[in-house]
């Protein structure tokens, strides 16, 4: 049976100790989301029922008057949850630092590098998208003082950053800053033209190679793992992995192919965990066992085991808590930011982003994360990216970055066909599919 959430919190108004396995709606008065198909079509969201929207009511107003309680399973995304019997934590909402959204730039913040920098020449890039938000062609000014502001801090810091790459990325490194000036060029040539359309995909276009000039920059995997987890499958850097979903009852989307990037720099024993149980095809042809408009999840085997029962032992296999916190050189281990007395703390990898990926795990039991997976359905009014209750308290580990928005589409008993790991499968040390045979 599913674990309910393996450890979400208890959102529901009638008295339970756990949240529910099945579905319970978050918000009190919900426009129909748009969402277009992996074919190019559109959909409306449908109603959730009238209990539902009873729940959805409490807890947006515990909300709107900032009554955020304890999340008891899944990593704390960015907001919180009304429980069982309400109450004002001491301190539950823990800061999750910049609401920076979009998965792709939440993955070139967490990198392991400290090169200002590079960190200079990115942030304008970055902020291309809130000029973005200004309307009509007047956002072309703004853009361009991004791309000349960018220009400049590379010209100026080009040798700080060349230093910072190893040695054995060098000459790809100095690749990477050719195509970013050259693709500098082009903005400027967008913005001359007034071709507004073409920002969006050019500044997609260039941050890639800034991300590509940062990973330049990580020389191997930047700490050890406790010994105590050493020797458990570890993902030692980051790796890629595409989960093809065949969608039933759906006329507009037929499948569709999700790309979860999985960040084993800041969550090493959680991600190789997961990529090790990718490799033994643990979730080919399991359904979606939770979709609720808050998360998608999914990992509870047949029988009455909640996760990977280790064939070796013939024990289920867990994996403890995983936190990295920014300013540290290593994550912290079986306790939340909470519990460590961290409350202002900003994590590396927030609950940021739609598609935010992390592990479940039982609600009193910290180190209890198995195979139940779970990514949320970020919806700005419920979950602000600058102040939440799930960082911490979860285990982030990757984000969805094509495709995301049709997370929303899946349904419970809609099935995963394949996951597949399709780069960075080398990073995984201690892989046990491979003794299993």
């Amino acid at each position: 049976m599913a674990a309910a959430f393996a450890s979400l919190p208890s959102f529901s108004v009638v008295n339970s100790s756990r949240f529910p396995r099945r579905r319970i709606d978050f918000s009190c008065s919900k426009k129909p989301l748009q969402v277009r198909s992996c074919s190019g079509n559109t959909r409306e969201n449908k109603q959730r029922g009238t209990f539902a929207s009873l729940k959805e009511c409490a807890i947006s107003l515990a909300l709107s008057v900032g009554l955020i309680a304890s999340v008891p399973s899944i990593a704390s995304p960015p907001n919180a949850y009304a429980v069982t019997n309400p109450a004002i934590p001491d301190v539950s909402v823990l800061i999750s630092g910049p609401p920076i959204k979009d998965p792709e730039a939440l993955l070139r913040y967490a990198l392991p590098i400290d090169n200002k920098a590079i960190r200079e020449v990115q942030k304008p890039l970055e902020d291309i998208t809130d000029s973005l938000k200004i309307a009509g062609v007047k956002a072309l000014d703004s853009v361009e003082r991004n791309v000349r502001q960018a220009n400049r801090s590379l010209q100026q810091g080009k040798t700080m950053i060349v230093a910072g790459f190893a040695e054995s990325k060098k000459d790809h490194g100095n690749e990477m800053i050719e195509k970013l000036e050259a693709g500098m060029q082009d903005m400027l040539k967008i913005v001359e033209d007034r071709k507004r359309d073409a920002v969006a995909s050019k500044q997609k276009e260039i941050l890639k190679y800034v991300g590509g000039i940062e990973e330049d920059m990580v020389d191997g995997f930047p700490y050890e793992v406790p010994e105590e987890y050493r020797n458990m499958p570890l993902l030692k850097g980051r790796a890629s992995v595409d989960m093809k979903v065949k969608i039933k009852d759906n006329p507009n989307i037929e499948d569709c192919v999700f790309r979860i990037v999985l960040d084993g720099y800041n969550a090493p024993v959680t991600a190789g965990n997961f990529v090790d149980l990718v490799e033994r095809h643990f979730y080919d042809g399991m359904e979606i066992q939770r979709s609720d408009g808050f998360v998608v999840q999914t990992g509870d085997p047949e029988g009455p085991a909640e996760g990977f029962i280790d064939p070796s032992t013939e024990k289920t296999r867990t994996v403890p808590l995983e936190i990295m916190v920014t300013g540290k050189k290593t994550p912290f281990y079986g306790s939340t930011l909470e519990e460590l007395g961290l409350y202002k703390a900003q994590v590396m990898l927030p609950f940021n982003a739609f598609g935010t990926m992390a592990m479940a795990r039982e609600e009193f039991e910290n180190d209890s994360g198995s195979s139940q997976v779970f990514w949320l359905l970020k919806e700005s009014e419920l979950t602000p990216s600058n102040s939440n209750i799930l960082d911490g308290r979860y285990a982030v580990f990757g984000y969805v970055t094509d495709n995301e928005d049709f997370l929303a589409d899946l349904k419970v008993g809609d099935v995963i066909e394949s996951i597949q790991v399709v780069s960075g499968l080398e990073n995984l040390a201690n892989p046990s599919y491979k003794i299993a045979g």
